[in-house]
Order: structure tokens, then C-alpha cells, then sequence
């Protein structure tokens, strides 16, 4: 399915934590480590990777959840606990939000996996790229412009 045109909104379970995505992302993904599959009860956990400009939180407020390390900040809603976003303490220009919280996410596929040490054997994700672990900051530019390339057609 084809992405939508931008902006698209999002929001948690409960609709107090609203969200506006801006700008195509840099990337859509499924990431198979065992801290997503329990935070998110299932075998993965999905993310579109956004540029920070093209993220806005419209609505609520979030609160720190899941793991409280000094890396990464997971942003969830106070309310329903919601998952929603997650933040690396250091500003690296993008932010992962969880494709589900979309108010459509049905366009969402997983082109890139990672983690995939880690994965559930039956859990098949069809993704193009796929790592055993996170790929390195320094691949990540000629990923996005693959992902680009291929994706947003």
C-alpha cells in the first residue's frame, strides 16, 4: 500500500496523547528485540522512523515508561500506558513512533527488521532489510536514501 500523503495524525489508546506526523519518514521497521517484545506483549514492536522535524506532539502530555536508561526516552501515554513514541537522549534528529498508534496505519510495512537475533522463529515480518542487530549510525544515511528510493515511489 502506498504511504499517504503527509501530515497524518496518531494518537494512544485513549486519545489523550496526540500526535502529527509532518514529513515523510526516513524509514518503517520492525524490531524483534526481546525489550520490544515485552513492551509491546508481542512477538515485535513497529516504528517509523521520522526526522524530529517532522514529528509534533499536539495533544497530552507523555511519561517516561519501559526502560528508564540514560540512551533512550520510551514516551507513553499517563493514562492508558499507551507506547507511543520513543526518543534517544541525545538529540540524532529523529524520533521512532510506534506505526500502530497511527489513526490509519494500514499503508504501514515493515521495509527494514532488526534484532532479527533475537526474533521468535515464527515471526516473518517480509521486510527488504533485515539485521541481526542494529545496523551501525554510519549505514543509516544509505539506508534511508534506499528506503527512499523504494518505498516512496
Amino acid at each position: 500500500m502506498p504511504i499517504p500523503d503527509f501530515p497524518i495524525d496518531g494518537g494512544c489508546r485513549c486519545g489523550r496523547v496526540r500526535f502529527q506526523l509532518s514529513e515523510a519518514p526516513w524509514g518503517e521497521a520492525a524490531c524483534h528485540c526481546t525489550g520490544c517484545q515485552k513492551m509491546t506483549g508481542s512477538a515485535f514492536s513497529t516504528t517509523i522512523i521520522m526526522p524530529s522535524s517532522g514529528f509534533a506532539l499536539i495533544a497530552g502530555d507523555t511519561v517516561i515508561g519501559g526502560m528508564h536508561g540514560e540512551d533512550v526516552h520510551h514516551h507513553h501515554c499517563g493514562w492508558c500506558k499507551s507506547w507511543v513514541f520513543t526518543r534517544p537522549a541525545a538529540d540524532m534528529g529523529f524520533v521512532n513512533v510506534r506505526a500502530t498508534m497511527l489513526d490509519d496505519a494500514s499503508w504501514f510495512a515493515p521495509w527494514m527488521e532488526t534484532q532479527t537475533a533475537e526474533k521468535l522463529a515464527w515471526a516473518q515480518t517480509r521486510a527488504a532489510v533485515s539485521f541481526e542487530r542494529f545496523p551501525g549510525m554510519d549505514e543509516y544515511e544509505g539506508l534511508i536514501a534506499r528506503y527512499r528510493a523504494e518505498r516512496l515511489q
